[in-house]
């Protein structure tokens, strides 16, 4: 075990524990923010460089401090580590910048961007960024492709997270797409325009942290904040059955698996339940999802809505359906 001081704050971890994980097991503002890790995905992390730390005592053994700002992400915690995350101005300063860099070639498209109000870009901004930008250049573009036929590659808002490619590589068993170029010429794409099309391809939707890769059957339908999210499960071979309802009235827009505090997937869900069965029905409701009140989606306050009410609901569509199938129009 290791005794690590972050922001004051003083936590025993486990050896090898990063300094970010460290930071999550204390929670608050202290928490690196982080837009390339995912800790259900190995090998994550060490690139968007957001969750950047000083080190002001590298251990209790050495006392020095690091020379540079570390990625919390990627360093590991020493017994006797003294960290700075919201409490060092250079931190702060330095995230400022990197939020600058994310920003420089990506679109401000916000109000037309189906990711918007669930994007950590966007929040990222709004926390660390600018009223202005000092990029006067010309952003680079990419033609939007897809890279299935229900998912739409928007390169132009990518910002190179590489966890599409994590995704694909770990949890499928035929990655075709990866990183080709280099430099500013580096994008996502598939080989000589190959559908991706495994069962599990949906969830590199869920890892986008921005909205570089969309799902193709809601764009453009609603924006998150005018839908209730209903957590809800089925009986799936494939996968867990364990989703969240984007719904709005009767109508099922998306299907998406559920994530933590942290916008990470812990259980990710197949592509059957998530574009083919788009029917409250076809779902056991557990309720409400419940989100953080701080987003924009919980505004509308849909954790108020009466389960009984919305269980009558589902009862009635179901009785609605069988009648429809029974019919002598369309017989058995």
């Amino acid at each position: 075990m290791a005794k690590v001081t972050i922001d004051g704050i003083e936590i025993e971890v486990q050896d090898g524990t990063t300094i970010l994980n460290a930071a999550r097991q204390i929670g608050g503002d202290s928490v690196p923010p982080a837009m390339c890790y995912y800790s259900s995905l190995k090998d994550s992390g060490g690139k968007c460089r957001v969750c950047l730390v000083k080190v002001a005592q590298g251990s209790a053994k050495d006392p020095r401090p690091m020379p540079k700002l570390m990625a919390s992400c990627r360093t590991p915690v020493m017994d006797g580590m003294v960290v700075q995350s919201i409490t060092s101005p250079e931190v702060l300063e330095a995230r400022k910048s990197v939020v600058e860099f994310l920003l420089i070639n990506h679109p401000l498209d916000c109000p037309i961007c189906d990711q918007a109000g669930e994007c950590d870009l966007q929040n990222l901004a709004y926390k660390h960024g600018v009223g202005q930008t000092r990029y006067e250049e010309e952003k680079r573009t990419f033609e939007k492709i897809d890279i299935g036929d229900k998912i739409k590659l928007h390169m132009t808002r990518c910002i190179l997270c590489y966890r599409c490619t994590f995704v694909a590589n770990q949890i499928t068993d035929n990655r075709v797409h990866g990183i080709i170029g280099r430099g500013d010429a580096s994008e996502i794409s598939t080989y000589i325009q190959k559908a991706v099309d495994n069962d599990f391809s949906g969830n590199m939707i869920d890892v986008c942290p921005v909205g570089a890769l969309t799902d193709k059957t809601f764009r453009f339908k609603s924006r998150v904040w005018f839908t209730n999210p209903l957590d809800a499960h089925r009986d799936c071979k494939k996968c867990s059955g364990k989703v969240v309802l984007w719904t709005k009235g009767e109508e099922v827009l998306r299907v998406s698996a559920r994530t933590d505090q942290y916008n990470e997937v812990k259980e990710f869900i197949c592509n059957e339940c998530r574009f083919d069965h788009k029917i409250k029905s076809d779902w056991i409701i557990e309720g409400p999802r419940h989100i953080d009140r701080h987003s924009v989606i919980a505004q509308n306050h849909y954790e108020k809505s009466d389960l009984q009410k919305l269980k009558k609901e589902i009862d009635r569509q179901i009785e609605f359906e069988k009648g429809k199938l029974l019919s002598p129009n369309n017989p058995g």
